[in-house]
């Protein structure tokens, strides 16, 4: 299983738009993904209503884990995202 901390860097943290593009990006992959704050439950990170039940805000961080092909590259790419604040774009 694949793992990475990220800081959110969304303004508004992840809600909204960035949890929907968030969610999307993650559905995409085709992998089980699933993100929580550390040292807590995390839940489905292609579930809408989990992700923004987080109330992940800005520069928290979040663990990100995967499991299947290619999970080191998905989880790259959905640091990259949340990485970058998703409300400026």
């Amino acid at each position: 299983m694949a793992t990475r901390t990220v800081t959110i860097a969304s303004s508004v943290g992840l809600h909204a738009r960035p949890a929907s593009l968030f969610v999307e990006a993650a559905a995409e992959s085709g992998l089980d993904v699933e993100i929580g704050r550390p040292g807590e439950d995390a839940v489905d990170a292609t579930s809408i209503l989990g992700v923004i039940a987080l109330g992940a805000k800005h520069g928290e961080e979040v663990v990100l884990t995967a499991e299947g092909a290619d999970a080191d590259a998905v989880l790259d790419r959905l640091v990259a995202l949340l990485s970058t604040d998703l409300d400026a774009q």
